[in-house]
Formats: structure tokens, sequence, C-alpha cells
């Protein structure tokens, strides 16, 4: 990954509120619903969440301003030269001069550079030596090494918003072939990314397999527009209810509620049901649509041409 400020156009001094809004205006310019004749705008919008998981954490990101990472997570060596007799750190000992970062890390992690060989569980264990401090350390704990940990896995899931609502579980199929169980967050926003611990690829040097960053999609539904929190949705009338008011059943992500219609209502305006967005925490509006019969009716016909003739109204301007 390149440079995480970079990729999100700050400076190494942006606060965490600075950050996230960095990340959320350009997730939103990038986003592949936005940008479908862009071929390149899923990479983007993946290096975009990349780099702010990797800032958003803490100890990544002091780790890399102080440069004992790169932006990949994976770790940098000082002091070391690939050339004979090169720079090795005080207490490397005799075995590790003339190696590469990449061979010592190699060595040390097949058990190159140990003080003692033969002992191993329950007798004390054998010695390590740490190339980040040059110091010597008790045996591993079980007899398995903790070296560096497996690569981070991106992956998306899209979810409906009936499924966001509940904060339910959905299932997600890696891109290795294994499926994952994933539970949403309380009141998940989309674009935002879940951690899945461990999920990721297996280390090839003993240690902790990587994580699965998985980011939420929203699936576009067939019902309801989403506005932020709120959500809109269309409700069809017949023109007597519209005239006479009534009572009518409106879809909400809960199931279905009743929607009291006053008489002569303004379908010009959409009706407010509080509470009923996303997560609870927006409205739903009803856009009421009035809808006459498929087959045209000679007594409606009959009527509508006495109210046009008898009591006019206007309705435009012109």
């Amino acid at each position: 990954m390149r440079d995480p400020y970079t990729v999100l156009g700050v400076p190494r001094s942006v606060t965490e509120k600075d950050l996230k809004s960095a990340y959320r205006k350009l997730a939103k310019a990038h986003h592949p619903d936005q940008n479908q004749d862009d071929p390149k705008a899923h990479a983007k919008f993946a290096e975009v969440s990349s780099a702010y998981d990797f800032l958003s954490d803490k100890e990544k990101r002091a780790s890399y301003d102080r440069g004992e990472i790169d932006a990949d997570g994976n770790p940098r060596f000082a002091g070391f030269s690939r050339g004979a007799g090169g720079g090795a750190r005080p207490g490397a000992g005799a075995g590790a001069g003339g190696f590469s970062a990449e061979d010592i890390l190699k060595e040390f992690m097949s058990g190159f550079g140990n003080q003692q060989r033969g002992p191993t569980r329950g007798a004390g264990g054998s010695q390590s030596w740490d190339p980040f401090t040059g110091a010597s350390s008790g045996g591993f704990q079980g007899g398995r090494n903790t070296g560096t940990g497996g690569e981070d896995i991106n992956a998306t899931v899209t979810v409906t918003l009936e499924e966001a609502h509940a904060a339910g579980s959905v299932p997600l199929r890696m891109p290795t072939g294994k499926v994952l169980n994933v539970k949403l967050p309380e009141k998940v926003e989309e674009g935002q990314q879940i951690r899945l611990k461990g999920q990721g690829h297996p280390s090839p040097y003993g240690g902790a397999p990587g994580d699965a960053i998985v980011t939420v999609k929203f699936e576009r539904h067939k019902q309801f527009r989403r506005d932020g929190a709120d959500l809109r949705v269309d409700v069809p009338i017949t023109l007597y209810e519209a005239v006479l008011g009534g009572k009518v059943r409106v879809p909400t992500l809960d199931g279905s509620a009743e929607l009291n219609l006053p008489a002569s209502v303004n379908t010009a305006k959409a009706l407010r049901l509080k509470g009923k967005g996303l997560h609870g925490a927006g409205d739903l509006y009803a856009t009421l649509r009035v809808v006459l019969p498929e087959q045209g009716d000679p007594d409606l016909e009959s009527l509508m041409r006495f109210w046009r003739d008898q009591k006019p109204y206007k309705v435009r301007d012109n």
C-alpha cells in the first residue's frame, strides 16, 4: 500500500475526527455505486478503506510514524547491511553478520541464532535473538514460534437494509473460498469496516494469522430510497381514499405499519412516520400516488366532466 497519509490526503498530525472526515469524503467519491463507469473505482475505494483502517489503529499508526513498520504493517529492519561485515546490531551474535534483513528474519523464524539448541518444552526453553532489540530472551511458549503474522484479507459484504437495521448475521464467502458468518454491529453504516480477527492469510513463519477486513455495502432496495437515516417509499392509493381519507398499510423495515390518511389529502407532500427510518434514527416518508382503475369507468368519466364544467379549480399558474 502507498503511504496512507498520501492516500487520504491528510498530514501526519491529523486528528481522529479529521481523519474520519477525510475518509468519508473519499469513500463517498470513490464508491463503486457512484462510479459504475469507472473500472478502477473499486480499487480506489479499497485503497482508501485500507488506508483509513491502518491509520485508525492507534498502535499501527504509532509504529508507522516511528518507522518501525511499513504501510502494509510489515516490520522494517534498521541497521542491517547486505554487504559482508554489514552493520549487525550489537548482541546479534557472530552468525548474524552479513545477512540481509529478510535472511535474518527467515533464519530467526526457523530457530537460527539460538544460543542453546538442545532443550525444548519443560527444559527451560531455547534462547532466541530479537532482531529489533538485539537482546536474548527465553524459550518460545509451548515450543511455537510467534513470528510475523499473516497478511490481512480485504472483502466486501453486501447486506439488505433489513439486515443492517436488525444488526443480524450474514454469510460471506471470502476470496479464499471460506465462508464466514459476519455479525453486523448496531447501527452499521455503509462503508463501515469490520475486523474479523484471525480470519486472514496464515503466517508463513508460524506467527498469528492475519485478519479479515470486511467493508459493508448496502444493497439497493426495491421499495425504499435511502436519504441518510431517513427512508422514502411510494404508497399507491385509490382516488376515493385520496378524497375521503382512510387507513392504509405502509411497508417499513420492521414490517407494515398503519397510516391514517386525512380527507382530501394532497399527494404532493409526503406523510412522515416518525422513527421508522434506518436504525430507528431516521423517519419514513410515504409519498402517496393516486392510481386510477386500469380499465376506464364511464361513471367516473361522467363525474369528472361534471366536476370540470361545474366546479373547476386551478392547480397550475398557467
